[in-house]
């Protein structure tokens, strides 16, 4: 998606600890013209792959995993990252590390959410270094369901957890690629 590289160059900005901050368009303020464009991509990528679910980690990536939801004619079910009195009966659990928080979160999601027969397809706002996504797959494996692949906003391929979920056997599908960045630059690639 063209598009996504576009919005980044126009509006999104480096920040130091390689950081970009797109929060004016997608994970803060959101551009729902731009986030309706962002779901129907995502439903494009992935048609024919038979998914029945879309998981997310809340909270960036909600509206884009909404989105694609409302594209693919899907519910979509996002992670806790912290178990809560809305939360009953079993649930799924997981760590996942933020690199942009540098925090750990334990994420849950109920057992009526995630079943054996579901095919996920994985949707967030950011791939660095793939925790969320490899959290967001042993919740999967959990359920007994299977990942149909995953789909992701913006992939900072320089940090490498792509391309290891890829190495997994995991399809991994970015709508902009970031080969590297510094303080004044943006590269992007193809995968």
């Amino acid at each position: 998606m063209h598009k996504m590289e576009e919005k980044i160059r126009r509006e999104g900005k480096v920040l130091p600890g390689g950081i970009l901050k797109v929060g004016n368009f997608l994970n803060q303020q959101i551009d729902t013209a731009f986030l309706e464009e962002m779901g129907d991509e995502i439903a494009e990528l992935y048609e024919g792959c038979g998914v029945t679910k879309i998981l997310t980690i809340e909270s960036s990536g909600i509206a884009i995993a909404a989105a694609a939801g409302i594209s693919m004619n899907v519910p979509m079910v996002f992670a806790k990252k912290h178990k809560t009195s809305n939360v009953d009966g079993e649930i799924y659990s997981t760590t996942v590390h933020s690199f942009t928080h540098n925090t750990d979160y334990h994420v849950v999601v109920s057992h009526d959410y995630l079943l054996p027969e579901d095919r996920v397809l994985l949707v967030d706002d950011f791939l660095a270094n793939g925790h969320a996504l490899r959290g967001l797959v042993d919740l999967v494996h959990q359920a007994g369901a299977e990942v149909v692949g995953a789909a992701v906003a913006i992939e900072k391929k320089f940090q490498g957890g792509g391309d290891a979920i890829r190495e997994e056997g995991i399809r991994v599908e970015p709508l902009a690629c970031i080969a590297s960045m510094s303080d004044d630059s943006i590269t992007f690639c193809q995968l």
